[in-house]
């Protein structure tokens, strides 16, 4: 009797220890994911997705941990696990960024930056929060939490746990994440930019033909209207677009491209 309950201890520090290992680098990537990582989900939702993820990897990576129970220094190499967590997940808010910043230059450039309050820690233009909620909700349509987990498990193959990682690979791909997300930004903007580019020269050439008329009254509610017409319109592809984005990279997230 002794010696199973001593075998039960045994099994059970080993499964608590690699579960804490998981949680360490999932912590951080659950914390700023898409989805799971949002200011407004509370903290126990949180805690409770970075325990159930832990869980589901534990038998996937039990063989891959098992070598670390017998190292020294736990502490030096547990650290670089929660830096990799915490740089993984801001690989995947970048596209969430990249949505914010479409909207607020889309809604720079048409006057509908003041129009409503955003939901988030920060003022958000309300076509940015409109299109970050739209955004989410297709991630989570499209079955984020299965990309999520084999994003989490290919991060090992790429990164094993109790090594150092490699800073220019850090930084290359970090740097690549951030063009990535301001190219996508304005790819999804550029009808809003380019309306507004349109709209602002004809009234321009309509003040200087007619000087008597106050374009200014005439065309603000012209614009706000034409504005959310266009948001009406092109959203849609505009999210298609930042989906198509969010597949390729979650297809080969390691990749930089040159």
């Amino acid at each position: 009797m002794n010696e199973l309950l001593s075998q039960l201890l045994q099994a059970s520090q080993e499964a608590l220890f690699l579960g804490f290992v998981v949680l360490l680098r999932v912590g951080g990537l659950v914390a700023l994911a898409p989805g799971f990582g949002e200011s407004t989900l509370p903290a126990r939702i949180k805690t409770v997705v970075a325990l159930g993820f832990t869980i589901l990897l534990i038998p996937a990576l039990s063989s891959d941990l098992a070598p670390l129970r017998a190292r020294s220094g736990v502490p030096f190499w547990m650290l670089f696990e929660i830096v990799t967590g915490v740089f993984l997940g801001l690989g995947l808010r970048a596209f969430i960024f990249a949505l914010q910043v479409a909207g607020t230059i889309a809604a720079q450039a048409t006057s509908l930056s003041q129009l409503l309050g955003g939901m988030g820690g920060e003022p958000q233009p309300a076509i940015g929060n409109l299109m970050v909620v739209a955004g989410i909700a297709l991630l989570m349509q499209m079955g984020f939490h299965v990309h999520l987990a084999e994003f989490i498990l290919g991060s090992y193959r790429v990164m094993p746990v109790g090594t150092i990682p490699d800073a220019q690979s850090f930084h290359d791909w970090g740097l690549a994440g951030i063009a990535r997300a301001f190219s996508l930004a304005f790819m999804i903007a550029a009808p809003f930019v380019m309306t507004g580019l349109i709209y602002n020269v004809a009234l321009g050439a309509i003040n200087r033909a007619m000087p008597q008329l106050m374009v200014a009254f005439v065309g603000a509610p012209a614009l706000t209207a034409g504005g959310l017409i266009l948001l009406a319109i092109a959203l849609p592809s505009g999210i298609l677009i930042w989906r198509e984005a969010v597949v390729d990279f979650l297809l080969n997230p390691f990749t930089v491209s040159p």
